[in-house]
């Protein structure tokens, strides 16, 4: 695609990796030891290393449930005209003989594209090696937590009140499931070795998935769902990378089920203002900075400054964050500006002729669609 790659400092990268790699190992033994004593340990039923859960892909019973429940899912409007229902698409409007395909034109088509040759072909010609490993980097990272996210909204489905509240989260449940299965299929059509967590996506995912329900929700809505919007945002004019929009107009109302359930079930002003809630919440977003640094040389490979990147996730989260009411123990603006202060210090030491920025002014989305989705969001 002929990106223009950021500079980076070489001696700083290897750092970061290898901070990176002792915090996994660090965390990841704690975990086996907890495990083994019975005292805790991984949380997750999750194997990062071969992207899968544990027992493997099976893909077979996905295909024969899963798969088939989505094509064969009843449309309530179409069989029911006379409920409050609407959820049959224009399409399936128009084709009412296959009103049994759950799944809208634009959302098959990629699908299809996704498992043939030519998209493999498009994406030899369009990417480098080292671009690819870069891509495949960076998606895994939301790939891996995709899988996360089907565990945490699955929970979170127990404690939600209403009706209407159960179903909302329960299409985000099948939404998830959906994402991780297409994003491994996306990422293993790159043809390169995918990598496990880094030590601080183990850290962030773990820590949320054992988290109470109303942190659940926070870490997961408001955290992992805004670093993914980023993500898709950021990425989803890529060459090939069209289904990601549909990735990310998903990703869209995950982070706003937070503030319509709290519009019907507000939190208690004690659950607003307890010092220990507000301290997890600012501990769930904390791994992410580190994270920023993990990932700077893939990011720069494709043309994106990795403190860009991350002072627009940290705006766009202290954002859902206030407008859901989920407070934290200092005004976001604090942070907003400790973190600017930081990245900036980084780059005076490891950037020549580096002036200061305002990295929280940054907006690394692309794309005219995926900008007017946001737009909704962030205005």
């Amino acid at each position: 695609m002929g990106f223009k790659k950021v500079p980076v400092n070489r001696t700083m990268v290897e750092i970061h990796r290898r901070a990176s790699d002792v915090m996994n190992n660090v965390v990841r033994s704690w975990d086996n030891v907890m495990g083994a004593v019975g005292l805790g340990g991984r949380r997750a039923d999750y194997d990062d290393l071969h992207y899968e859960f544990v027992g493997g892909a099976k893909d077979e019973l996905r295909m024969k449930h899963y798969d088939k429940s989505l094509r064969l899912l009843w449309k309530a409007e179409q069989h029911a005209p006379w409920s409050s229902f609407r959820d049959c698409s224009k399409l399936e409007k128009n084709l009412a003989d296959q009103a049994e395909k759950a799944l809208n034109k634009e959302e098959s088509l990629a699908r299809q594209r996704l498992t043939t040759q030519d998209f493999r072909a498009l994406l030899d010609r369009e990417y480098t090696l080292r671009e690819k490993q870069a891509m495949v980097a960076i998606l895994s990272a939301i790939g891996h937590g995709e899988a996360y996210a089907w565990l945490v909204s699955s929970d979170v489905l127990r404690h939600v009140k209403s009706s209407g509240a159960k179903a909302s989260v329960t299409m985000q449940v099948l939404e998830e499931a959906k994402h991780f299965v297409v994003m491994r299929e996306l990422v293993h059509a790159f043809g390169v070795p995918v990598p496990p967590f880094t030590g601080w996506e183990y850290i962030l995912l773990e820590q949320i998935l054992r988290a109470r329900w109303l942190e659940k929700f926070f870490g997961m809505n408001i955290v992992v769902e805004g670093i993914a919007l980023s993500i898709f945002g950021m990425i989803a004019d890529f060459p090939g990378m069209e289904v990601l929009r549909l990735f990310h107009l998903d990703e869209s109302r995950h982070t706003a089920l937070p503030v319509n359930y709290f519009a019907e079930f507000p939190m208690t002003r004690w659950e607003k203002i307890n010092p220990l809630s507000r301290f997890n919440r600012i501990r769930y977003v904390l791994p992410a900075v580190p994270l920023v640094f993990a990932l700077e040389d893939d990011l720069a490979e494709l043309g994106i400054d990795a403190f860009a990147f991350g002072g627009s996730i940290l705006r766009k989260i202290l954002h859902l964050s206030e407008r859901a009411g989920f407070l934290l123990p200092l005004p976001g603006e604090w942070y907003i500006e400790t973190l600017n202060a930081v990245f900036n210090g980084y780059c005076y030491a490891t950037r020549p002729n580096h002036a200061w920025q305002r990295f929280q002014d940054a907006d690394t989305t692309v794309g005219a669609d995926v900008r007017k989705v946001e737009e909704a969001i962030f205005a």
